[in-house]
């Protein structure tokens, strides 16, 4: 009887180490941090927050989303000229290339591989120098599978993000529903 169940064992710890490996080897997001800037972990749960908007540039589709805090604001009609969003309101923007949908009937780009993960995050005591807005992106790498840090510091997406003051330093609208 041991003989017979001898194989199985092996087996069964074969098995579990390939699996111990393969969780070893996948990234732990809450350990990336830009270098002097956001923290992966400090957005925990961005995978469930609500979608504000989708976007699009050439050859990328991308969809913003929203922690409760800023939809909350979002809702009462910001980012409205000479009003700002309260500090905790959070963003993620997730972009993937585009691909063609081969099971749809009519002609309809979804997403495709992941591209970057963006974060900004509004917190007027750490981040005065940029109007209380801080921002962070991390490229993903297709062959190893992993999100990398772009860039250095919180103030990375401020100079681009300056041209819409007004709005509060955000781009995206909360379009009708």
């Amino acid at each position: 009887m041991r003989v017979q169940s001898l194989p199985a064992i092996v087996v069964t710890l074969g098995v579990l180490a390939v699996a111990a490996g393969g969780a070893l080897a996948a990234q732990d997001r809450n350990s990336l941090k830009v270098p002097g800037g956001l923290s992966f972990s400090d957005f925990k749960g961005y995978e469930s927050w609500e979608p504000v908007a989708p976007s699009a540039v050439p050859g990328e589709i991308k969809v913003i989303a929203a922690n409760p805090t800023m939809m909350a604001a979002y809702r009462k009609g910001l980012p409205v000229q000479g009003q700002a969003f309260p500090d905790g309101s959070k963003i993620v923007k997730l972009d993937w290339a585009r691909k063609p949908n081969p099971q749809s009937p009519y002609a309809v780009e979804v997403p495709g591989g992941l591209k970057s993960v963006a974060f900004i995050e509004k917190d007027t005591k750490r981040f005065p120098k940029t109007h209380g807005w801080a921002y962070a992106l991390f490229d993903w790498d297709p062959v190893s599978k992993t999100l990398k840090p772009r860039g250095t510091g919180s103030e990375c997406g401020y100079a681009c993000h300056s041209g819409v003051a007004a709005q509060d330093y955000i781009f995206t609208a909360y379009p009708a529903r």
